[in-house]
């Protein structure tokens, strides 16, 4: 067993995952799934489509009962209780705004399900919708705001109740571009505002990268790593999240003689002659500073200049890398210094601490 702690929590956490398997016929959704989540933390469930994070969101939720396992919140025992007996918030993919009420009702509909006063009611509509940027649109219907608006109105009902848990199931996905980034930036300046413990399923990397405190990567209905951003990214434990998470140089290579060998390229190396493969980030190839002297330094000729704005993915062919392709990332303004294009010869530069084999 495999028990993923999320880093400096307390030794009771406030959101525990026991054995989770979940069973669809003959197909295996989840299996034994071991997670513990801080309070206060946001967490990003992140993998690709198929691989279990949206039913898991649906366990905690209760909307999705597990095959076997014990879901704990609080100290409290929670794995058989219906939806309305849990203490969360939930956003989903397509809103889920009632067409015909309007935002202050849908904002409170959590609060008059639960008997709240009239006047608490139209107080905390009105403090959530200052919140989330939207005051003074209590009167308009879901059909009269846009989708990052909708989403907005959303958040602001999930949380109208103070939840202790608020689960977003791909919020974003149904926004254009420009909007993601914003309202991605937005939804955690609140919930580090509110401390309000958060876990949001993507498959979008660049948005679990740029807001949770610590990612869990699933594939195949089990955990491949759980750890910050930085972790994930820089120190991935398997092929997979190597692969999976930000772009990646997958090169063959051979463990030899206590040598690393790509190509005609060597590195020091301990362990058993094998055959295996490198994994190196595009940034982790350098075109400058390279001084005279310097090792793992080699010469390429670029193949293919993918423009991107103001940095571009540059695939180069060396015959020190015994013909395989490279891409490596290149500023706009080294292009245009060193008038670089298609065809040109690059010198390059590995950096062997940042290699990873598998």
């Amino acid at each position: 067993m495999r028990l993923f702690f999320i880093s400096g929590m307390s030794p009771t956490p406030f959101l525990d995952l026991l054995h989770i398997r979940k069973d669809f016929g003959s197909f295996t959704a989840l299996q034994d799934i071991n997670l513990a989540i801080r309070k206060g933390e946001f967490v990003c469930f992140l993998g690709p489509s198929g691989c279990g994070k949206t039913t898991l969101l649906r366990i905690i939720a209760g909307l999705e009962v597990q095959t076997s396992g014990q879901l704990l919140q609080a100290g409290r025992d929670i794995s058989l209780l219906p939806p309305a007996l849990r203490d969360y918030g939930i956003v989903f993919q397509s809103y889920a705004l009632f067409p015909n009420l309007n935002v202050a009702d849908n904002v409170a509909y959590g609060l008059v399900n639960r008997k709240t006063p009239r006047a608490q009611i139209k107080q905390r509509v009105a403090d959530l919708l200052k919140l989330v940027g939207l005051p003074g649109s209590e009167a308009k219907y879901p059909g009269q705001l846009s989708g990052g608006q909708q989403q907005r109105i959303a958040l602001a009902r999930a949380l109208a109740t103070e939840p202790g848990l608020l689960l977003l199931d791909e919020p974003l996905s149904a926004l254009d571009a420009l909007e993601r980034i914003r309202l991605r930036q937005e939804i955690r300046a609140l919930q580090q505002k509110l401390g309000v413990t958060t876990i949001m399923v993507t498959h979008d990397q660049e948005e679990a990268l740029s807001v949770a405190d610590r990612i869990v990567v699933m594939d195949h209905g089990v955990i491949e790593q759980v750890g910050s951003p930085m972790d994930i990214y820089r120190e991935p434990a398997s092929p997979f999240v190597a692969d999976f998470v930000g772009k990646i140089n997958i090169l063959p290579a051979r463990v030899s003689a206590g040598a690393l060998r790509i190509g005609s390229i060597c590195l020091a190396c301990e362990g058993p002659d094998r055959d295996v493969r490198v994994y190196l980030r595009p940034e982790d190839v350098l075109a400058r500073p390279i001084s005279e002297g310097d090792a793992h330094v080699f010469e390429a000729s670029i193949d293919k200049i993918e423009f991107l704005g103001s940095y571009c993915h540059v695939h180069v062919v060396s015959p020190a890398l015994a013909g395989n392709k490279l891409m490596v990332y290149l500023s706009l303004n080294f292009l245009s210094e060193q008038s670089l294009q298609v065809g040109s010869s690059i010198t390059l530069k590995l950096l062997p601490e940042r290699i990873k084999v598998f």
